[in-house]
């Protein structure tokens, strides 16, 4: 009789939260377009905004100063400053995408959403991340076509536009992951994107070289991971680097193993997930 109870209990059972081994592609393919798709349907925000902001930065600092400004270690000035104009619109982008899409599920009770479907922590990661990197490589892509007539871009080394657009666009999506579960309202948010990320960002040799700056403010620029971001990718066009392109490599790597590995401890463990 007892063991007739057990088997009805164990039938009666809800199913475990996730009893299929492997990779939920399906699921993640699904959070993905989620991600993707919360972005296009605000395409004048989202695209075109950026494109604006980066034009105006050109207009100032190219066309209102025509003649002025004198070419940076033989590389015209325009052509200097737009592959950081472009990253500069990746990194802010990806890191808008994925900090706004949790903090709003957090702020609006919806956390529940993301947590109990069948995904594991490393899906969910993934899918906030690459959804982020698609909007900053979207943004970026437009960015570059909309500079175009203020500044001749040619790609000298295909690799590094790739390595480290696609790298930058993976940190910032895994910094928004970060903040927005970190913080738990928008003030939050904003005081990481205006005190941390901004300035990180402006200086880190968006507009200058970082090794004409005086001591002690060029050696703790190579402290900065987004002066090498921006070194890496503006090096894919002009050939040029004001940093070590090896260090680069292997710091955006690093970066985003230890941001990817941060970002899935806290969707594991729960952290301000579940309050």
């Amino acid at each position: 009789m007892g063991i007739m109870k057990d088997m009805l209990a164990e039938a009666l059972a809800p199913p475990p939260p996730r009893e299929y081994r492997g990779a939920n592609w399906e699921g993640l393919k699904t959070l993905y377009l989620r991600e993707v798709r919360r972005f296009w349907k605000v395409g004048t925000q989202t695209l075109l905004a950026p494109v604006v902001t980066a034009l105006l930065y050109m207009m100032v600092f190219v066309v209102a100063v025509r003649g002025a400004r004198p070419p940076i270690e033989g590389v015209p000035f325009a052509a200097f400053i737009a592959p950081g104009l472009i990253m500069m619109q990746v990194l802010a982008n990806a890191f808008s995408n994925s900090s706004s899409s949790l903090l709003q599920a957090k702020m609006n009770g919806l956390m529940s959403d993301f947590l109990t479907p069948p995904l594991s922590p490393t899906e969910q990661v993934a899918a906030f991340a690459l959804g982020a990197a698609t909007r900053g490589i979207v943004v970026g892509a437009v960015t570059a076509l909309a500079v175009l007539p203020f500044a001749s871009l040619h790609i000298v080394h295909l690799w590094a536009v790739i390595y480290f657009g696609l790298g930058a666009s993976l940190i910032m999506g895994l910094l928004g992951i970060m903040a927005a579960i970190w913080s738990v309202k928008f003030d939050h948010i904003a005081a990481v994107s205006n005190f941390i990320i901004m300035p990180m960002t402006f200086l880190s040799g968006t507009f200058y070289l970082v090794s004409s700056l005086p001591e002690p403010f060029r050696t703790a620029s190579k402290f900065n991971p987004f002066f090498y971001l921006i070194a890496g990718f503006r090096y894919g066009f002009i050939a040029q680097a004001d940093g070590s392109i090896l260090v680069g490599v292997i710091s955006t790597a690093v970066l985003t193993a230890v941001l990817w590995a941060v970002c899935h401890w806290m969707f594991a463990s729960g952290y301000r997930l579940k309050t």
